[in-house]
C-alpha cells in the first residue's frame, strides 16, 4: 500500500530511524478485522475471541515504547477496520498490558477535510491509556488525492518530520526517566456506573 497515509508515515519513520529509534510497521488495510462484541473472553483468556491480527499485535504492543497510527480519512472520521482493531486491541490489553507513559502518535491524510476530527477520535485511546500523546508544528495530518499529491503538500510532510523529531526527544525522554525513577504509578480500583436497580 503505496498512498497518502503511506508517505506520511514514511515521512515519521525516516526521522524516528535517523534518532536510532527502531520501527516495525504493522499494515491491517487488507485484514479482515472484526469489531469488539463486548463479550469479555480476554477478561478470563487475556487475548481477544476473534485470534487474528489483534492478538498478533498485542505482543508487539507490550514491547513498544510507543505507537503511531495512520489513517486516511473516510467521511471526516477513521477507517472503520482501524477503529475495529483499535477498539479490540486496547480493550483485550486492558488487564495484561500497562500502557503507562508509552507514547501516542496519530497521523491521518485526507483530499481536502475531516482529519482534524479523525486526529481526535484517535488520539482519544491513548488518553484513556495513561499514553503522552505527541504533537508537531500543525495537526498530524497531510493532503492529497495520491501519493503524488502529498509530495506537494510541503508543510504536511514538514510536520510529519517535526512529529518523528517530537516523538523521538519524548521516548528517549521517558526511557532516560524511566531509568531513574521508573514510571508513574497510577491509580486504580475506582470505577464509576451509574445505574438503577429495578
Amino acid at each position: 500500500m503505496s498512498g497518502c497515509t503511506d508517505r506520511g508515515l514514511r515521512e515519521v519513520e525516516k526521522v524516528l530511524e535517523n534518532n536510532g529509534i527502531e520501527v516495525e510497521r504493522i499494515n491491517i488495510g487488507k485484514k479482515d478485522i472484526r469489531g469488539c462484541i463486548g463479550c469479555n473472553f480476554c477478561r478470563e483468556h487475556g487475548r481477544c475471541v476473534f485470534n487474528d491480527i489483534v492478538n498478533e499485535t498485542a505482543p508487539k504492543l507490550a514491547e513498544a515504547d510507543g505507537v503511531v497510527f495512520g489513517t486516511p480519512v473516510y467521511y471526516a472520521g477513521a477507517n472503520g477496520q482501524l477503529h475495529a482493531f483499535l477498539d479490540r486491541l486496547f480493550y483485550s490489553t486492558a488487564g495484561t498490558i500497562d500502557k503507562t507513559m508509552k507514547v501516542g502518535a496519530t497521523v491521518v491524510s485526507s483530499r481536502r477535510a475531516g482529519s482534524t476530527s479523525a486526529f481526535d477520535e484517535l488520539n482519544k485511546y491513548f488518553t484513556i491509556s495513561s499514553m503522552p500523546v505527541v504533537s508537531s508544528t500543525y495537526w498530524n495530518e497531510v493532503h492529497g488525492f495520491t501519493a503524488e499529491d502529498v509530495e506537494d503538500d510541503l508543510e504536511g510532510l514538514q510536520t510529519m518530520r517535526n512529529l518523528g523529531t517530537n516523538m523521538a526527544f519524548l521516548l528517549k525522554a521517558i526511557a532516560d526517566a524511566k531509568g531513574k525513577s521508573g514510571i508513574p504509578e497510577q491509580e486504580r480500583g475506582a470505577f464509576t456506573s451509574f445505574h438503577t436497580e429495578g
